[in-house]
Formats: structure tokens, C-alpha cells, sequence
């Protein structure tokens, strides 16, 4: 346990503070979870490590842990205040929700796989974190259920505009997400106004694709 106690501290040290990170609360958030408790045994050796970590569900799809340093940046573009309702699309561990829940106090999460909703539930409640509603739904559906929102964070990429999502954003809320319709991805923030989005571009990023957000294949004669 020690020894994931200063991975962790290295994390915050190494990876997440040089790396234009400035949100304390993000920071002590990072500091205070132990990333390996929401990994399967496998990879709990790799938690604190600069990757993205598949996790494995039960449907076939590839689903990923984004790497701490992205997951901070993302969450930070996010500027969340404390009163905002948020919807977190498509983190198969329950990881990224649990940072939230550190910032905002009600937060929803979704997942396309029945068994990690299951596991992420069972995460969350034995340490403690009763303020997240986890959903299983594809990533492009949203959460009509609990929206609005005043902020969507997608764990990945996306290759297709998502409009439902758009549709469940309150007036001056915004979505972050790494965008995926040109190359580079872009993490951009979409920002909802009296009848139109402006998009703002943060910076360049190269995530997974979450499931469900990939392009349509074309059609090959």
C-alpha cells in the first residue's frame, strides 16, 4: 500500500503539476484517490503510470482509462464549480467521476457495459463516494435522465458530432472532449448559447475513440 502511496504522490509530482495544471482541487484529488483501487488486480501495477489503460468489459469493445496527465487536463478545461450538475461519457472504471465528485456535488456517469457499470458502482460505494449516478448507456446517448448539465466530460475521443449530447447541455454549459474529425484529435470545449455552440480549441491530443463515437465505415464497392 506504501508503495502505491508514492506513486501516487510521483504522479501528482511529476506528471500532473508541470503539466499546466493549476486547479488545486484537481491536484488534491489525485493526491487522495488510489487510481489502482479502480483497476482490475491485473493492472494495478500500472496505475500510475503515462498510459491509457484498456479495460477489459464484456462486450468486446475497447474500452480505456485516458493517462493521469490527460484526465486532469480534461477535467481542468471543464472549470467546474461546485453547484454544477456534470455528466462524465464513457470512463469504464469509474475513475474520472470520482475526481469530479471531489468538485462538484452530483455527478453522472455512463457506460455501455452492464458488468463495469456493476464493478464501478461497487468501487464507488466502498470508498465512500455517494454522490455519482452511474448509467449504463452508449456514449453518444447521454444521460437524458439526469441532464441537464452545466458541463459533459468525455473520457476519449470522438470521431462524430455529438448532438444528443449537445442537446442535454443548459444554456452556458459546455462539453470538453478530444475531437477526432481531422488529425490531430483536438480537446476542444463546446460552449452551449441562446440557439448556437461555440467551440473553443485547447490543444492537441491523441486518446481512444470512445465506443460508439467512432465514424461510420464508408462504404467500399
Amino acid at each position: 500500500m506504501l508503495e502505491f502511496e508514492r506513486a501516487r504522490q510521483n504522479m501528482v509530482d511529476c506528471q500532473i503539476r508541470p503539466s499546466s495544471v493549476t486547479d488545486w482541487r484537481i491536484i488534491d484529488a489525485m493526491r487522495m484517490l488510489p487510481r489502482e483501487a479502480f483497476l482490475p488486480e491485473s493492472k494495478r501495477e500500472l496505475a500510475y503510470l503515462d498510459l491509457d489503460l484498456e479495460i477489459d468489459g464484456g462486450d468486446g469493445r475497447k474500452h480505456f482509462l485516458l493517462n493521469p496527465i490527460m484526465t486532469a487536463r480534461m477535467i481542468q478545461a471543464a472549470e467546474l464549480a461546485r453547484e454544477d450538475r456534470v455528466l462524465v461519457v464513457g470512463c469504464p472504471t469509474g475513475y474520472v467521476a470520482a475526481i469530479v465528485s471531489k468538485l462538484t456535488d452530483r455527478v453522472a456517469t455512463t457506460i455501455d457495459d452492464k458488468g463495469l457499470a456493476q464493478s464501478m458502482q461497487s468501487t464507488l460505494a466502498a470508498l465512500g463516494l455517494t454522490n455519482v449516478n452511474v448509467r449504463v448507456a452508449e456514449a453518444s446517448r447521454g444521460d437524458a435522465n439526469d441532464a441537464p448539465f452545466d458541463a459533459i466530460l468525455l473520457c476519449g475521443g470522438t470521431e462524430i458530432e455529438p448532438s444528443a449530447l449537445y442537446d442535454q447541455l443548459k444554456l452556458g454549459g459546455r462539453l470538453v472532449g478530444a475531437f477526432a474529425d481531422g488529425k490531430p484529435q483536438r480537446v476542444t470545449v463546446v460552449t452551449r448559447s441562446e440557439g448556437d455552440f461555440g467551440a473553443r480549441v485547447l490543444f492537441d491530443a491523441s486518446v481512444p475513440i470512445l465506443p460508439g463515437m467512432e465514424r461510420p465505415a464508408a462504404f467500399v464497392f
